[in-house]
């Protein structure tokens, strides 16, 4: 079954790719080493999820292999229910703005035993 090329890259898929280049680019683990310029061991790591290669030696690899690999680009979450993001931040640090930077000691609130009319007999 073929990966959503939505989803993350997963490691397999990285050690996959890699020995796929080289068998259809029919080299062997040394031969490959010698035109990317790294060790048969690095590559045996690569292929086996053991290290994972930079991008730009993943892309060194794929090129000594003559393979290509494309990339899929999927858009940013810039905003949350129609609001930027930044926008977002802002109006949060407008809101703690209200409050005081320094609280009273005491709550003013009103007596409501004395506005509900009860007596305190």
């Amino acid at each position: 079954m073929a990966a959503d090329p939505t989803d993350s890259f997963p490691t397999a898929q990285l050690e996959a790719c890699l020995q796929l280049a080289r068998v259809r680019a029919g080299l062997s683990l040394r031969e490959l080493a010698a035109r990317a310029g790294t060790s048969h061991a690095t590559l045996i790591a690569y292929e086996r999820g053991r290290k994972s290669p930079t991008l730009r030696t993943f892309q060194r690899i794929l090129e000594a292999c003559n393979q290509a690999a494309d990339v899929t680009l999927r858009p940013r979450i810039r905003e949350r229910a129609g609001l930027p993001r930044g926008e977002e931040l802002v109006q949060v640090l407008r809101l703690a703005e209200q409050f005081p930077s320094s609280p009273k000691r005491s709550l003013d609130a009103p007596n409501f035993a004395r506005l509900m009319g009860a007596s305190n007999d």
